[in-house]
């Protein structure tokens, strides 16, 4: 028979977990937290709800990284907004049918991840219900620079980045990747970037957000998008160029420079992982995937399309 839940003990052994803030703030304990907002910077916030069955399955993913994940998902956020972590707020739903060893696990991911990138869990809610997991983040954060990175920063002629590879994120890249906070921070101190987004939803989605919101096109290589080993032809009739336009779940970035700019990023690459010169912004609005064999194409908004009735593939 499982124990019975007692959500004070569980709040008490995740302050426990937790090592006192170094900043000027209140956490855990209190009915709100405390925070003093810096006056030189720009203050970022973001949440993300996570939900078993949707954005995970246990198994095969464990509580430990299902905690992870929804920590990283809004680390990535900010990143893409060129911000640095502060705190989070987080609140679980945990099935009624999982004991406390369980709810330890989940945090167990989030509190490890969260010393690794120096983010203070400052507060949030427990509950227990009949449902599956459901794991709610609310992050807190500080732009790098004066004014944080948006999407709609981009003129004609910019170049399009990305770093890393894409596609395939479906075989655990989605629970176990890094989030891109240490790259643009180190973007942001090389180059002046002028818009960003993380690849969430494919990069052939995202980058619509980009163009959208600046209110230009874009041509893009095809030959040039950077496509992960982790991408495998389990369905013949998709090309591994399609997955890594539209699988989802990258959690790269995908930025745009000036063109010179963009030469110092090829040739001298300021990260520890790739990066890549995709294509151009252009003056039409609209998306065009220019092939090695010459021909054109227009690019689709393909990837993952959020709806109320449940997130669906927009091929």
């Amino acid at each position: 028979m499982t124990p019975p839940f007692h959500e004070f003990d569980l709040i008490q052994w995740i302050r426990e977990q937790c090592p006192d803030s170094q900043t000027d703030l209140l956490g855990i304990g209190d009915d709100t937290a405390i925070l003093q907002p810096l006056k030189d910077r720009e203050l970022l916030l973001a949440t993300d709800m996570l939900m078993e069955g949707t954005h995970f399955t246990l198994p095969p993913a464990t509580p430990e990284l299902a905690g992870r994940k929804a920590l990283a998902v809004n680390l990535s956020d900010l990143a893409a907004m060129g911000g640095k972590p502060h705190s989070a707020l987080v609140s679980l739903a945990l099935p009624q049918s999982k004991g406390p060893e369980f709810a330890k696990a989940v945090m167990q991911g989030m509190i490890d991840l969260a010393q690794e990138f120096q983010v203070q869990l400052i507060g949030g809610d427990t509950n227990s219900w009949q449902g599956p997991l459901v794991i709610n983040v609310a992050i807190i954060g500080t732009a790098l620079q004066a004014q944080s990175v948006t999407r709609s920063g981009s003129t004609p002629g910019d170049w399009i980045f990305v770093t890393g590879k894409l596609g395939g994120s479906i075989h655990s890249h989605h629970l176990t990747f890094t989030p891109r906070v240490d790259e643009a921070n180190r973007l942001s101190q090389s180059v002046t970037i002028k818009s960003m987004i993380d690849i969430s939803d494919g990069l052939a989605s995202d980058l619509f957000h980009i163009l959208d919101e600046s209110k230009v096109g874009a041509q893009i290589n095809a030959a040039e998008i950077p496509i992960s080993n982790r991408v495998t032809l389990d369905h013949p009739q998709t090309s591994r160029l399609q997955h890594a336009l539209s699988d989802g779940e990258d959690f790269e970035l995908l930025f745009t420079v000036s063109p010179e700019d963009g030469k110092r990023l090829v040739s001298q690459n300021p990260l520890q992982i790739k990066l890549t010169h995709i294509g151009e912004i252009t003056q039409e609005q609209g998306a065009v995937l220019h092939h090695a064999d010459g021909s054109r194409t227009s690019l689709k908004r393909t990837g993952w399309e959020h709806s109320l009735s449940g997130q669906k593939r927009n091929d």
